[in-house]
């Protein structure tokens, strides 16, 4: 795995950079904010104007959002990064970025400086993400720029190209285009939407467009056919866990600390890549000494297998094993 840079955490930065970004803003209309954009994002209903309209908008979405979005981008980077070891981009293009989550993700996989490009047609999120990215010396240069995301979306050539929570903004053809762009653009492409069925089926329509224009799958699926489930059965998914805000409390209720952020995601290249045999597709069920592990398989299948406390050394591994990761585990970890 590629570590951050030691200097700077960039998730602590991130959520120093938020804190207390709602200041001034009252409590209830930040909520009401959060709870629009809540509907929008994982509505179905492609939308014809910036779904973040102003200052009050972004920032309940900038403290909402954003810690949501970076865990989840940023571990659909990190099992990208296990499939192409020794590689890092060498400059990025975030589409749809807003606040710039993504850009976030990438310099906690990849450590070092590089070429980053955000683009979002909501000034007000460009805005605020370049403030936020201020706060860490990485990003601090970004390239932000106002672009309408869609089928006219012109895209220079660049290492990687992340499009996350956007596709279910857009219509079937501007989904459609914005993909074959990002393919003709990029040496790899990373799309990550909500876990449910509807972004899930978003993901594969991406897979598919990816794999047609001679891109290779290297996370999360073992393989770069056709997906074993059965459409309208189930729908692939995993699981980011989020420290809850204030905010979070305040919207949401309850005590936690901490939420489960579900996505779904693509991660394909041009690279050569080495995809994980297996991948651990549903949350370990753990019995008296026994591990359940659904699994998705190179041949391609889905397969439940259960490892049992007579196989020793796997058994303690299939304990440790959390739903999203390579199975077996590989060797040293």
């Amino acid at each position: 795995m590629n570590a951050p840079a030691a200097s700077l955490n960039p998730a602590e930065t991130l959520r120093g950079a938020l804190a207390g970004l709602l200041d001034g803003l009252p409590p209830r209309q930040a909520a009401q904010a959060v709870e629009r954009l809540i509907a929008n994002y994982r509505g179905a209903t492609p939308t014809g104007a910036p779904i973040l309209r102003d200052r009050a908008d972004v920032a309940a979405y900038a403290a909402y959002r954003m810690p949501a979005t970076f865990e989840a981008v940023r571990s659909a980077l990190e099992a990208f990064a296990d499939a192409v070891p020794g590689w890092a981009p060498g400059d990025h293009v975030d589409v749809g970025g807003g606040t710039g989550a993504a850009a976030w993700a990438v310099s906690a996989t990849w450590e070092g400086k590089r070429p980053v490009t955000v683009l979002d047609w909501a000034e007000p999120a460009l805005a605020l993400g370049r403030e936020i990215a201020a706060a860490h010396p990485a990003l601090r240069d970004v390239r932000w720029q106002r672009a309408r995301i869609g089928a006219a979306l012109p895209l220079e050539s660049t290492d990687l190209v992340t499009v996350s929570y956007v596709l279910n903004e857009l219509t079937a053809p501007d989904r459609a285009a914005l993909v074959d762009a990002a393919a003709g653009a990029a040496r790899s492409v990373v799309i990550v939407e909500p876990g449910t069925p509807d972004g899930y089926a978003r993901v594969i329509e991406a897979r598919d467009r990816l794999v047609s224009a001679g891109f290779r799958v290297a996370a999360p699926c073992p393989h770069s056919a056709a997906c074993p489930i059965a459409p309208g059965t189930d729908w692939c998914h995993f699981s980011a866990r989020v420290s809850r805000s204030s905010l979070h409390r305040q919207v949401k209720g309850g005590s936690l600390a901490y939420e489960d952020e579900k996505f779904s995601y693509v991660a394909a290249t041009r690279l050569p890549a080495s995809p994980v045999p297996a991948r651990v597709v549903r949350r370990p069920q753990i019995r008296k000494g026994q591990v359940l592990l659904d699994l998705c398989e190179t041949e391609p299948s889905l397969r439940r297998t259960t490892v049992t406390k007579r196989q020793g050394d796997l058994y303690r591994a299939a304990r440790d094993t959390d739903w999203g990761d390579a199975w077996p585990p590989p060797a040293g970890h």
